[in-house]
C-alpha cells in the first residue's frame, strides 16, 4: 500500500479489530464458565429473566417465552423461591415487564413471587439494580445461549453470584440468530468497558428487598 495514511489506518483498523476480537473472548470464556444444567444449578436468591420483545397486543416473542418457561422451570423445581424479570418500560405504550408478569401470573406464580424492574434498558443496568435496588445476592440468570455469557460475565463482574441457564427452548430464525450474534460483537465490548469502569444506571431507587412481596413492584 503506497499511500501512508490509507496504510496507517489499515493498521489501526487491524489493531482495533484484533483488541475487539480478543475481548469477546475474554468475556466469553469468563460467561460461558458460570453456564449450567437447570438440574446442576445451585439454589439462588431469584431467576432473573431479561426482557426481549414483546408485541403491541401485549404477548410474549417466542424468544421472551423460552425465557419465562426457563424460569418457570426453576421456580418449580425451588432453585429460587423469587423470580425478578427485568425490562424495558419506559413508555405507557411498550411495557415488557408487565407482559412478562402475567404470563408468569398465568402459569401459576404467586403474585407475591414476582417482582419487576421498570428500568432495565439494558443487560448492565438489569444486573446492577438487581444488585442495588433489590439487594440479590446469589442469582440464576436466564436468557438465549448468544446473550448468556455476557449477562454472566456482566453479573460476576459486579459482584452478583450468578450461574446461568439456557432458554434456547426451540429453533429460531437464521435472521434473528445472525442479527443477535451480530450485535453481541459489539456488546461484549461495551460490557467489557462498563464493568472497568461500573457507571450507575440510568435510574436507581429505593432499595426493594427480593425476599419481601414482589407485588410492592406493580405499577
Amino acid at each position: 500500500m503506497k499511500n501512508p495514511s490509507l496504510r496507517r489506518a489499515a493498521i489501526a483498523l487491524a489493531a482495533c479489530a484484533a483488541v475487539a476480537g480478543s475481548v469477546n473472548v475474554w468475556v466469553e470464556a469468563r460467561g460461558a464458565a458460570r453456564i449450567r444444567s437447570l438440574d446442576g444449578v445451585s439454589d439462588a436468591d431469584a431467576v432473573i429473566v431479561l426482557g426481549a420483545r414483546v408485541y403491541s397486543d401485549g404477548s410474549v416473542s417466542p424468544m421472551l417465552a423460552d425465557r419465562l418457561d426457563t424460569a418457570l422451570a426453576l421456580y418449580r423445581a425451588r432453585k429460587a423461591p423469587r423470580i425478578l424479570v427485568s425490562g424495558d418500560h419506559g413508555t405507557e405504550a411498550y411495557d415488557e415487564v408487565n407482559a412478562m408478569r402475567r404470563y408468569l401470573e398465568g402459569h401459576g406464580v404467586p403474585a407475591e413471587h414476582i417482582f419487576m424492574d421498570h428500568a432495565g434498558f439494558t443487560t448492565y443496568d438489569t444486573l446492577y439494580r438487581a444488585r442495588d435496588v433489590f439487594g440479590v445476592r446469589r442469582a440464576v440468570v436466564v436468557t438465549q445461549r448468544f446473550h448468556l455469557s455476557r449477562s454472566l460475565f456482566v453479573a460476576n463482574a459486579l459482584g452478583l453470584d450468578a450461574d446461568g441457564v439456557v432458554a434456547d427452548r426451540r429453533p429460531y430464525t437464521l435472521r434473528s440468530l445472525v442479527r443477535s450474534n451480530v450485535r453481541e460483537v459489539g456488546a461484549r465490548v461495551k460490557a467489557a468497558v462498563q464493568t472497568l469502569a461500573t457507571p450507575r444506571p440510568r435510574y436507581l431507587g429505593p432499595r426493594i428487598p427480593i425476599g419481601g412481596d414482589g407485588r410492592v413492584t406493580r405499577g
